[in-house]
């Protein structure tokens, strides 16, 4: 083999190993974002494609979703309470050429519009919403985090408040709150109840009263209950007409010393008027 072949030898080696560095694979989650001496040309892959040797080159960009764990932000609600919120984001990217083009690092920029929405929308809410309401906080979130990241190609797919951390005193001061809703709660259905078993026996002594019969059988019952129960009880029988007669020699009793008080006091004015007129 003469100079002349083996300098073509050469030369068409060196032309094979270029034109091979120029393949490149793409994954089926990866996007090449193509610039052809510094303009954009385009997408490539997934799969084989080619670049051509010291023209063109491509940046690769991952279309799954992330996760990016925000770190707690110390800030204050709307009724002045300092808290410590942190949360998870989950973010993709839809248009590869727009986060190349657009941003100059769209992981970090989404991280950091995060932050700052995070510490905003807990400034415009009180402390019981951010405990409470969290459903509808997270969605507000995800709506502002989203505007602001919707113009380099990433969408904001979901955004959790993972933990609030509030001060001791105000824990103690929920802790007393929550006790004090949960005694008037118990107080609430006592008396609930003292009403609904207050009408009850309303009602009961209305049936004993229309037939005085059915005393005298609750009477019976609560005799065999005692006596069931194997104790040193005594217990006295008694009809009711004994009591219903007591009763009313009672009220005759009453009257009666009514009667003479009134008479006592009536001779004591007669004798005082009868000393007057001798005088």
């Amino acid at each position: 083999m003469g100079p002349v072949e083996g300098f073509l030898c050469v030369v068409l080696l060196l032309i094979i190993i270029v034109a091979l560095s120029g393949i490149r694979i793409a994954q089926e989650y990866e996007r090449a974002v193509v610039f052809f001496l510094g303009r954009h040309q385009g997408l490539r892959g997934p799969g084989l494609y080619f670049l051509i040797p010291f023209l063109e080159w491509a940046k690769t960009i991952d279309n799954r979703t992330l996760t990016v764990n925000v770190e707690p932000q110390e800030t204050i609600t709307k009724d002045s309470v300092t808290i410590k919120v942190n949360a998870v984001l989950w973010f993709r990217v839809i248009d590869s050429s727009m986060a190349v083009l657009k941003v100059e690092n769209f992981r970090s920029a989404v991280y950091q519009i995060a932050l700052t929405s995070l510490r905003n929308i807990i400034g415009q809410h009180d402390l019981d919403e951010v405990l409470k309401a969290r459903d509808k906080i997270n969605s507000q979130l995800r709506v502002m985090v989203n505007g602001g990241t919707s113009p380099w190609g990433v969408e904001v797919e979901l955004v959790e408040m993972k933990d609030v951390e509030i001060p001791q005193a105000m824990q103690r001061a929920m802790a007393r709150e929550a006790e004090a809703v949960r005694e008037k709660r118990a107080r609430l259905i006592k008396a609930e109840a003292e009403l609904e078993a207050s009408e009850k026996l309303t009602a009961a002594a209305n049936l004993i009263n229309e037939n005085p019969l059915s005393l005298e059988l609750r009477r019976m019952q609560m005799i065999a209950e005692v006596g069931a129960e194997q104790n040193t009880t005594t217990i006295i029988m008694m009809p009711s007409e004994f009591v219903t007669m007591a009763g009313k020699l009672g009220d005759w009793m009453g009257n009666q010393g009514k009667a003479d008080a009134a008479k006592a006091k009536a001779d004591i004015a007669a004798k005082a008027a009868k000393l007057e007129t001798q005088v």
